[in-house]
């Protein structure tokens, strides 16, 4: 069974994975973090914005892809170097302008050549569901011969 230093590893890991990347752009930070579940929040400003002024929907799939994404990294298969992702949905049920946001997601699927995760992003305020989310990933293993 893994425990509180399993995951402050694993947190630490991805903080370091992310500097300077897209996740990192976004202001993602992660809270939760253990094989087959993440979890992490994002507090939004004023680039997250869309025109319309409401927070961007390339920001909500973000968080959660990027949940989902650091879930996988963490639950690969022995022998597995990576993996990518072949698919993608969401569906927004409300929007925000200010405040905070959390993602949390879960694998669904762990199999040896794919994986299947969900992710819930809500309101930090309120736990109000702004969108659902769904992915899979393709695992990637070394070429042989």
């Amino acid at each position: 069974m893994r425990g509180q230093n399993d995951m402050t590893e694993w947190l630490q890991k991805l903080i370091d994975r992310q500097s300077g990347k897209f996740p990192d752009y976004l202001g993602l930070e992660w809270t939760l973090a253990e094989p087959g579940h993440m979890r992490g929040r994002l507090v939004i400003k004023p680039h997250h914005i869309a025109p319309n002024g409401f927070l961007h929907a390339a920001v909500v799939v973000g968080l959660a892809d990027t949940a989902c994404g650091y879930g996988c990294w963490i639950t690969l298969p022995e022998g597995a170097m990576g993996f990518t992702t072949v698919e993608l949905k969401s569906n927004f049920f409300g929007t925000l302008s200010e405040g905070a946001i959390v993602g949390e997601s879960r694998l669904v699927h762990g199999g040896r050549t794919t994986q299947v995760w969900d992710a819930t992003v809500t309101r930090e305020d309120s736990s109000k569901v702004l969108a659902l989310f769904r992915c899979t990933q393709i695992i990637l293993y070394p070429k042989t011969g």
